[in-house]
């Protein structure tokens, strides 16, 4: 089966343009933003973990934790459907998953077999990306879990702020 790609968001232009306002996409790494990545993963037992930014065609990671690749594209990353709910997504086991289970990231390296993506949303609604942690065995995740990483989450949202206020 083919792998499913989402439609684009209804408010896309105003989600780019709230995007590219946060004047963060292909900057370089930095602390505060690499410090709950690597928390989340240590929370978590998961081997990789990033701040996920999803633009027009492309994911690109902020901030990451034991993952090569910086960006993806769009169409192959999980956060482009993680942007369109409400809270978090959250993929068990990515094989069963028929959106997933042909994936180049799950039948590929890194062998993406769990997933768990919290919404990086602004306060005016717009969803820019995700905090995400992801392993390459099946896992559980209930509902504390969903908590703990939306607490994590609304660090990164923090931080974002925080680093806008100070370039400008």
């Amino acid at each position: 089966m083919p792998m499913l790609s989402t439609p684009l968001p209804r408010n896309e232009s105003n989600r780019l343009s709230a995007l590219r306002e946060l004047l963060i996409l292909d900057t370089p790494p930095e602390e505060r933003f690499d410090r709950i990545s690597a928390f989340a993963a240590k929370e978590f037992d998961v081997p990789m973990a990033r701040v996920s930014l999803v633009d027009r065609d492309r994911l690109w990671s902020k901030s990451q934790f034991g993952m090569e690749e910086r960006e993806t594209p769009r169409q192959e990353s999980f956060c482009d459907h993680a942007i369109h709910m409400p809270d978090a997504l959250v993929v068990q086991d990515a094989l069963k998953d028929e959106r997933f289970c042909d994936n180049p990231m799950v039948i590929g390296k890194p062998y993406v077999r769990f997933y768990a993506g919290s919404v990086l949303r602004l306060p005016y609604g717009q969803v820019v990306g995700t905090l995400c942690i992801m392993d390459r065995r099946p896992r559980q995740f209930d509902r504390l879990d969903v908590a703990i990483l939306g607490g994590l989450r609304d660090m990164v949202v923090e931080e974002m702020f925080r680093r806008e206020e100070a370039i400008s």
